[in-house]
């Protein structure tokens, strides 16, 4: 029989696609979701991609009395967990809302899982862990800041609950910036109301529902005044997970022990329990480089104008991925051209 693998938050953007890539590595996705800011028509599509309904309950992270009753039915053996809020802006005007879904969600989960006997997670941690890095590129032994936003502080909040309870194995992914689609344009990311993040905004801007796109900030010190990031295309993120599903289960097997030599992959906070992952392309790209490309690959302009800066957003970040690459066996495949096309293909089909 397959392994079960609870994936939270399972019909939102990360979460959908991961779902395709562990049924694709000979697993049994079971989604749980509260549709806060998915829609059910995803399962539709999954089904056509996976070729089966996958089991779908809506159940929020904080019913801990459903939640348990799932997994006591199904059998589940690990979770990924991506059930929570995740707008840098959104978290500066709404920080209450983000603290009691992300922080508050987790510990309940965490309770169902020890309850249960069940110790595999993998976790969705976030590059803005770092807040405002004193290096670049990050690895995972960078010196975390003063989070930016109230949405990273919850991702730093959860890193320490996960390595305080030891009980449960852990891998941490901090990953940076996904976007794009499933090359079949059957699944991406479609946010409910206006975006919060640059790439449907930039599609929506495109297709005529938004106006124009505001870049947030054009006089930071970087070549052209905008924020650089480490875009990630989101079917190279959902494959990262379902190698650190392998990695879990490994571990538990006794083929592994350890996450790796200090002396090869320098030193970082991970323990045998808890493993930190930077996931990324090791690649920065300013919004502005970002604009152009969708504008090459598409043929399309994007009606844009520079604005002031937005509260929470750092001025650059992106990722060392040495320590993923030597220890998941895991390096993205897709380049930015990639992302922008397959991004557009999403868009036009909705």
């Amino acid at each position: 029989m397959k392994r079960k693998v609870l994936v939270t938050g399972g019909l939102g953007f990360i979460g959908s696609h991961t779902v395709v890539c562990l049924n694709e590595a000979g697993y049994e996705p079971v989604i749980i979701d509260n549709l806060n800011n998915s829609r059910l028509e995803v399962l539709d599509a999954l089904e056509t991609l996976v070729g089966y309904r996958p089991t779908f309950e809506q159940i929020d992270v904080l019913d801990s009395e459903k939640l348990n009753a799932l997994i006591q039915r199904e059998g589940v053996e690990a979770v990924i967990h991506f059930a929570a809020h995740k707008a840098v802006g959104e978290s500066v005007e709404k920080p209450l809302m983000y603290y009691r879904n992300n922080v508050c969600g987790l510990i309940f989960l965490l309770e169902v899982l020890k309850a249960n006997g069940l110790n595999n997670l993998v976790f969705s941690s976030s590059c803005t862990v770092y807040g405002e890095p004193k290096e670049i590129p990050v690895r995972e032994g960078t010196e975390t800041q003063p989070a930016a936003s109230p949405y990273g502080a919850t991702k730093q909040m959860g890193e320490v609950i996960l390595r305080d309870n030891s009980w449960c194995n852990v891998q941490c992914l901090r990953y940076f910036n996904p976007v794009g689609a499933h090359e079949s344009a059957l699944i991406g990311e479609l946010p409910l109301g206006v975006p919060n993040n640059l790439i449907p905004f930039l599609t929506q801007t495109v297709a005529g529902i938004r106006k124009q796109l505001t870049v947030y900030g054009g006089d930071y010190d970087t070549a052209d005044g905008t924020c650089i990031r480490d875009y990630i295309h989101v079917m190279d993120l959902a494959e990262a997970h379902v190698a650190s599903i392998d990695r879990l289960f490994a571990k538990a097997n006794g083929t592994i022990t350890h996450y790796g030599k200090e002396g090869v992959l320098g030193f970082d906070n991970s323990t045998d329990n808890f493993e930190i992952f930077n996931i990324g392309t090791g690649n920065g790209f300013s919004v502005l480089e970002v604009i152009h490309a969708f504008e090459r690959v598409n043929g399309e302009k994007i009606p844009h104008v520079i604005g002031d800066r937005r509260a929470g957003d750092v001025v650059a970040v992106w990722a060392d991925t040495k320590k993923v690459n030597e220890v998941l066996g895991w390096k993205a495949k897709r380049d930015l051209d990639t992302m922008m096309r397959d991004a557009w293909n999403w868009q036009k089909r909705c």
